[in-house]
């Protein structure tokens, strides 16, 4: 799986290679199948996971073990799903209670914190420490949240990508920092659709569905 990491093409001065290009791919449409609340949207993130696991894998160890945990929690999300899948194919959603917000955004904070210390103390295992273990933390709540079918699933791809975007661009993955803008507009779209469909569903009645 070597060509993996070989060159796909040259794009206004960037050398863009095929793990990078396939894995952001159909990492870009998971988050589009997210989008449309369908199952699929978790074999397809799970698959994403996999190729970058296997580009990664004897040669960024660090990279590689972060793809383990996207596929763990694509597993669980899958799971989740499968059991919340409505007659029309479709999951319900929601919005968090506010006891659930504070939690995800702790968790988010403190993972960070612990993350972004192991990155700094073990240099290998990522380019850019802290924003590196931000990103990857806020990607591991984001799915968490859209496991449980919450709408604050897009507001941590946004976050997530706010950082994304300049952080990739600046250290040379060009196609990766460009998916991100898309990953913005989706979300931005996802966002909106997730919105409507919880208030047509009505929030209460979902409050209280189990984990």
């Amino acid at each position: 799986m070597n060509w993996l990491n070989s060159e796909a093409f040259v794009l206004f001065g960037q050398h863009i290679m095929w793990s990078d290009m396939i894995g952001n791919v159909i990492g870009l449409i998971a988050l589009a199948l997210g989008w449309r609340r369908s199952v699929w949207s978790w074999p397809v993130q799970l698959l994403s996971g996999v190729v970058l696991f296997t580009a990664f894998f004897g040669h960024l160890a660090g990279s590689a073990g972060k793809q383990v945990v996207v596929i763990a929690v694509a597993l669980w999300g899958w799971w989740q799903w499968s059991r919340r899948e409505g007659e029309d194919g479709r999951v319900g959603v929601r919005f968090a209670t506010w006891r659930e917000r504070a939690v995800m955004a702790g968790a988010a904070a403190a993972g960070t914190l612990a993350v972004g210390g192991l990155f700094h103390a073990y240099p290998a295992l990522s380019w850019d420490p802290w924003p590196d273990a931000y990103i990857f933390v806020g990607t591991i709540v984001a799915m968490y949240a859209q496991a449980r079918g919450m709408v604050e699933f897009w507001f941590a791809w946004l976050l997530v990508d706010v950082v994304g975007v300049p952080l990739n661009f600046a250290n040379g993955y060009a196609f990766s920092g460009f998916v991100y803008v898309l990953y913005g507009a989706l979300v931005l779209w996802g966002m909106r659709d997730w919105w409507l469909r919880s208030r047509e569903a009505g929030q209460p009645v979902l409050e209280g569905a189990p984990a």
